[in-house]
């Protein structure tokens, strides 16, 4: 790799001297390095695409914000955590010099990640946008105490109306995320398909479900006094009863770097299952 460029969280100290440690060390050694805080969505994507990777220095906030720019411009993309649990992330800040030169020598491999688009239909008229989400796009209620009434439909074919806080849908990297705190299953990151998984649902038999990738999820705000859509806990748009969204898997997926000697998925997720509050 000859070009390397560094996506950070510019309001964490410890971020901060990741970057600068990166920085030297690519300096010292002639490589030619960048970098942009990770929500400077259009400066990442200036820079991105003569670049051979794009390393993120942050926890799982600022890789889901970097993921936006490789997801409009194809470079692979590694984490190191600087945040708290960091599921997105391949390396610790005391590996960040030794991971740095395994992408020097070209010690690594791909892991290929599904992500969603989500589209907005303001009645039955789309608005246009397709919003990138690595992890999930969920539909739920707003500061109203009050539960939402949402309907779901599988490429058309009704599934369930829900009553409840929300619903999300997540790709398998997601899955560990807000769709397992609300009971969904875990899946292989690798694996391609999306989980949907209700809120704090009452009196339904049909709970959190995993459907093909090749299917589009339609969920519609059938009743509601204050609803929004959140893409990846990133970005929240209103919407209002009437109003749709639509999810599907997006056709190229993103490229996690997997440097030689990583810990596995699954041992990496009891370890940090190990460190979250009981």
């Amino acid at each position: 790799m000859k070009r390397l460029g560094f996506a950070y969280n510019a309001t964490n100290e410890a971020a901060l001297e990741l970057r600068e440690r990166a920085l030297g060390w690519c300096d010292v050694r002639g490589i030619e390095a960048w970098s942009a805080p990770s929500v400077d969505h259009d400066g990442l994507c200036r820079e991105l695409p003569d670049t051979d990777a794009l390393v993120v220095l942050g926890g799982d906030g600022t890789f889901l914000n970097a993921a936006r720019a490789v997801a409009v411009i194809d470079v692979p993309i590694l984490g190191v955590n600087s945040g708290k649990v960091g599921f997105l992330s391949k390396a610790e800040p005391e590996q960040l010099e030794a991971v740095l030169q395994l992408l020097l020598t070209g010690a690594y491999g791909f892991e290929l990640r599904m992500s969603l688009d989500a589209r907005l239909a303001r009645g039955r008229i789309p608005d246009g946008r397709e919003h990138f989400a690595l992890n999930d796009a969920a539909i739920v209620r707003g500061s109203s105490a009050r539960v939402v009434r949402l309907s779901v439909a599988i490429d058309g074919s009704h599934l369930a109306t829900y009553i409840a806080d929300g619903l999300v849908v997540a790709t398998p990297t997601g899955s560990t995320a807000y769709s397992f705190s609300a009971g969904g299953p875990i899946l292989d990151p690798t694996s391609q398909n999306l989980v949907v998984t209700p809120v704090a649902a009452y009196m339904t038999a049909i709970r959190s479900i995993v459907v093909s990738p090749r299917h589009v999820v339609r969920i519609e705000v059938v009743d509601a006094r204050d609803v929004l859509v959140s893409i990846d806990g990133r970005e929240d748009f209103p919407l209002e009863v009437g109003d749709a969204v639509e999810i599907r898997a997006r056709e190229r997926p993103i490229r996690f770097i997997e440097p030689r000697g990583s810990t596995a998925f699954w041992q990496l997720l009891r370890h940090k299952a190990e460190l979250l509050p009981s």
